[in-house]
């Protein structure tokens, strides 16, 4: 037997680790490298960076409440595919940002004629952190309605949410004052909607109950109408308006409904003082004959024979007017 050892060299020493062949390196060959990421993939590569820049833009028009192509850019018009609202014209936006009114864009036509108004919604707008785009005037044109003058300036706010009327009336007892409401029955056009909710505004009532159903909505109409006052003044919705004053009675309000034949005038009127909602018509129909049914009274507006009627904001202001009048006598007497 040769018992001759090999040579140092030939000597394979053995591994601390696994045992190492070729058999798993030639795996690794066979599967080749992964594929190689997209170049907008790649967080370093400039398509990387640009399609991170859009992602924050989108992201950021998401939360202003403009989508991913709504076009709010100068030069073209967003495109309304939600339940918000413009607010438009001067005195209605700047009175909605005086109150704080949720809203998310503003925006004002381009090369618009400034006023003392203007700058102090640009300036309220700035201190909210409120977006300002600026679009062509002939795009804030189609932005709004036809029937509308938006004088350069529209607001964009959220659905109109409505109080309840029970709640309404409990927060004006809490503040230890006499309730003054308005109810609608049957009122269908906004800008009537809006020129109550001002007309209750400047004489002291507290709110206007709109029923769910043949009702004008607060809309833009409204807002423009109101001039602001729709941001002040709440709107309350009746599922059954009939139920809803029935309630009211039950809280100790009287139920006052306008009426050309009622038997009480109302120069005078002896409710003046008491907790009151009035009840107004539409104009050709009058009070529905329900609701008439469970008004404490049926006042009339002495008119000469010149006009058969009077539109249902007009007479809303008449009324208000003379209870504001005999209010104000009662307290002083």
């Amino acid at each position: 037997m040769n018992t001759k050892k090999g040579r140092p060299g030939a000597v394979r020493k053995k591994s601390r680790g696994k045992a190492v062949g070729s058999g798993g390196q030639g795996r690794q060959a066979l599967e080749g490298k992964k594929p190689t990421p997209k170049a907008e993939d790649r967080p370093y590569h400039p398509a990387g960076k640009a399609k991170a820049a859009r992602e924050r833009y989108d992201a950021a028009r998401q939360r202003h409440g403009g989508g991913k192509d709504s076009g709010e850019r100068r030069g073209r018009a967003p495109q309304q595919t939600d339940d918000s609202e413009l607010v438009t014209g001067r005195n209605a936006v700047l009175e909605a940002l005086r109150t704080k009114s949720p809203a998310t864009t503003l925006y004002i036509a381009a090369k618009v004629e400034m006023d003392d108004r203007f700058r102090e919604i640009l300036s309220l707008a700035v201190k909210s952190n409120l977006p300002v785009l600026e679009v062509m005037r002939p795009e804030l044109d189609r932005m709004v309605s036809r029937d509308t003058v938006h004088q350069g300036v529209a607001l964009k706010v959220p659905p109109y949410e409505y109080a309840h009327p029970i709640d309404l009336l409990e927060k004006v007892v809490d503040r230890h004052q006499t309730p003054l409401f308005v109810a609608l029955d049957g009122v269908t056009d906004p800008r009537n909607l809006g020129a109550i909710i001002r007309s209750v505004a400047a004489f002291g009532g507290q709110g206007v109950i709109v029923p769910q159903r043949r009702a004008a909505p607060v809309n833009s109409a409204a807002w423009r109408t109101s001039a602001g006052a729709a941001a002040r003044i709440p709107v309350a919705m009746a599922g059954n308006l009939t139920q809803t004053l029935k309630d009211m009675k039950k809280q100790g309000v009287f139920v006052v409904g306008l009426d050309g034949d009622g038997d009480v005038p109302l120069p005078g009127l002896d409710l003046a003082d008491r907790p009151l909602v009035l009840v107004i018509g539409s104009e050709g129909k009058g009070l529905s004959r329900l609701v008439a049914e469970h008004c404490d009274a049926l006042v009339s507006i002495p008119i000469t024979g010149a006009a058969e009627s009077l539109n249902a904001s007009v007479a809303a202001s008449v009324t208000l007017y003379e209870v504001a009048k005999l209010r104000g006598e009662s307290r002083r007497g």
